[in-house]
């Protein structure tokens, strides 16, 4: 499976000859220059509001393809163990996994941070920081010839409705949810950020988020993650997941929702290979096929350990 050659020929790959277990869905298609782009969804398990969720989300900015990349591979990796793996199928009687791969495909395709419409798709939600923001980085409304733009005031962009109202439906509806959103282009550290990234204030479900995180001490001593709220680097206005978490606490308070992103330390790949620099997708992602190869395989006991946490709430609610 070459993922760099083709993303959505990926995808239809993996669904072509999978079991009944694994469901996918055209959600929704955007239009840019006269094309169409197919928004992707992918789900294993059967739907239960009752189970527990678990969601792995990629390409939200479309450069940082590393992160699409990643979580096809995941479930690729997931796919064609299910068609042999009776413990595997069994497992998945008791948990579910949603997914879209590419939330952002014109922003992939055409090597974009932000969508066709020239909105960061990160900085697009009806949320405002009350903190100072780094300007333009924490997003404005001054316009699409900027990078960071925010969009329209009062409508999000089609790419950021469908992601909400999938998590809103899929996600959500679980008494205990965890979602990982991939993201890259931030220091050399490979981090796991939690909420949150319009405020300094303490996570509501902090404790929850800490009992998690020593499990994955414990779990993997010597994994390379640093747990930390996106707020001790930068506040920004906008964030979708923030949004999303805020509707949870509105609509479902005694619901468990724990939304995580990973923002691969992609300046380690810049200063192994300077020459980076000059490529558009030099700053976000591994160019080097090794190095690659090294990124597709390097988070899946993570992701196997969340999936596997999520399935078991008992171990980490309070």
């Amino acid at each position: 499976m070459n993922l760099r050659k083709n993303e959505f020929e990926s995808i239809k790959n993996l669904v072509k000859n999978a079991p009944d277990i694994v469901e996918h869905l055209v959600l929704d298609t955007v239009r840019y220059k006269g094309k169409s782009y197919d928004i992707h969804s992918i789900s294993i398990g059967k739907k239960d509001p009752s189970v527990p969720v678990f969601g792995i989300f990629g390409g939200v900015h479309g450069l940082e393809q590393v992160g699409a990349h990643v979580v096809i591979a995941y479930l690729n990796h997931l796919i064609e163990q299910l068609k042999w793996d009776r413990t595997l199928v069994d497992f998945f009687q008791n948990v579910r996994l949603v997914s879209i791969p590419i939330v952002n495909p014109v922003g992939l395709v055409h090597l974009k941070r932000s969508n066709g419409n020239g909105v960061d798709l990160m900085r697009n939600a009806p949320i405002d920081s009350h903190e100072k923001v780094v300007p333009l980085v924490g997003g404005h409304y001054w316009g699409p010839f900027l990078p960071w733009y925010r969009g329209s005031k009062t409508k999000m962009e089609k790419e950021a409705e469908v992601l909400c109202n999938f998590v809103k439906r899929e996600v959500l509806s679980s008494d205990h949810a965890v979602t990982i959103d991939f993201h890259s282009g931030f220091g050399f550290k490979d981090r796991l950020w939690y909420p949150y990234a319009c405020s300094t204030k303490s996570f509501k479900e902090i404790q929850k988020v800490q009992k998690l995180s020593h499990l994955l001490d414990t779990t993997i001593p010597h994994h390379i993650y640093r747990v930390e709220p996106q707020s001790d680097h930068y506040t920004t206005h906008g964030d979708l997941w923030d949004f999303l978490y805020f509707h949870k606490k509105d609509n479902f308070p005694d619901k468990t929702f724990i939304p995580l992103t990973l923002e691969m330390g992609s300046w380690i790949w810049l200063k192994k290979n300077p020459m980076q620099i000059f490529s558009r997708l030099g700053l976000f992602n591994p160019i080097k096929d090794h190095r690659f190869d090294r990124a597709m395989r390097r988070h899946f006991l993570m992701i196997d350990f969340f999936l596997k946490a999520t399935a078991n709430p008992q171990s980490w609610k309070l």
